[in-house]
């Protein structure tokens, strides 16, 4: 029996070293107002199980989370991308946690593609209805961090992460300016967008990875001097993204580099169901499932066909042709 041959672009699959953008730390000087902008207003969900006190809370967005200590308020000098299950609930949402937020600096306004939310302390959010083209097969979920960096520091930034840390990296320009893509992760990336505006100071926010090899990129920072914190067997930090002829910073932001042998890798986050309320309760709906279906297709039949030459391969072809 033949056996179909088809020819796949393997490229497409690659994800490069980093494997996931997990959190983004941002302090905030009041857990009551933070409720209400990213649980209550964007639907979020608080960590059940850790940092159940009054002075952090972790929230769940999918697979990844914002770290919320508290504190003196952190702005993130850019923005946050995140995909939500309906802009109209969000939007409805948003509007029902108003007017506790009017004293702040909250604004949410809608677009054609995305919704544009500002948390109480200014930080600024892009939210999306699910593409799997764009954002990967998720309901739920941060596709992306984008920063504001200074002009001509785009292509060095890419270097940085493309040399250091082995990962996959495009230059983009656009109606929106010249930008560094840094792939991290499946369906995830960093984004750094030059602008000519005035960047304010860096205040400490952090964002944390994954990463496949640990040890290669450590000694790459630690050589140019650029690790700020040994924090554990499983675990770094470094704030300034350099350039590898000068060694200048080209922009600063803390980064948390875990291993994939760190006891928090791949743990599984609660996300629940915003549809569920007193007046429309569903039993078993309690816990919302951000993973879309995915189309994986089946075998193609244009290709040349290969007839199977070993007794293991003939008995996987026939298995392969009764699916």
């Amino acid at each position: 029996m033949a056996q179909t041959q088809q020819k796949y672009d393997r490229k497409a699959e690659d994800i490069g070293n980093i494997v996931g953008l997990e959190h983004v730390n941002l302090r905030v000087p009041d857990q009551e107002p933070a409720t209400d902008f990213y649980l209550a207003g964007l639907g979020l969900t608080r960590d059940p199980y850790m940092m159940p006190g009054t002075n952090n809370m972790w929230v769940n967005v999918g697979k990844s989370q914002f770290h919320l200590p508290k504190g003196d308020p952190n702005v993130l000098r850019g923005h946050v991308g995140l995909v939500v299950p309906s802009l109209d609930d969000l939007c409805e949402r948003l509007n029902t946690v108003k007017g506790r937020l009017e004293d702040s600096k909250f604004n949410c306004k809608r677009h054609n593609a995305f919704v544009e939310a500002m948390c109480p302390w200014g930080n600024r959010f892009r939210l999306y209805e699910p593409c799997a083209e764009k954002f990967g097969p998720v309901s739920l979920g941060m596709p992306y961090v984008e920063f504001d960096v200074p002009e001509g520091t785009a292509d060095g930034i890419a270097r940085f992460y493309r040399e250091i840390f082995y990962a996959p990296t495009e230059i983009e320009e656009n109606g929106d300016g010249r930008a560094a893509r840094i792939s991290a992760g499946f369906g995830q990336c960093l984004v750094f967008r030059e602008t000519d505006k005035k960047i304010p100071e860096f205040d400490g926010h952090h964002l944390q990875v994954y990463v496949q090899e640990f040890s290669g990129p450590h000694e790459e920072l630690e050589k140019r001097g650029l690790i700020t914190e040994e924090s554990s067997q499983h675990q770094y930090r470094f704030e300034d993204i350099a350039c590898l002829d000068t060694g200048k910073c080209l922009f600063k932001i803390e980064h948390e580099v875990r291993s994939i042998t760190h006891p928090l890798y791949n743990r599984k986050l609660v996300n629940r169901n915003t549809k569920q309320n007193l007046m429309y309760y569903q039993m078993g709906a309690d816990e919302w499932d951000w993973w879309l279906p995915r189309d994986n297709g089946r075998m193609a039949a244009t290709q040349r066909a290969v007839e199977p030459t070993t007794p293991l391969a003939r008995r996987r072809a026939a298995r392969m042709a009764a699916m």
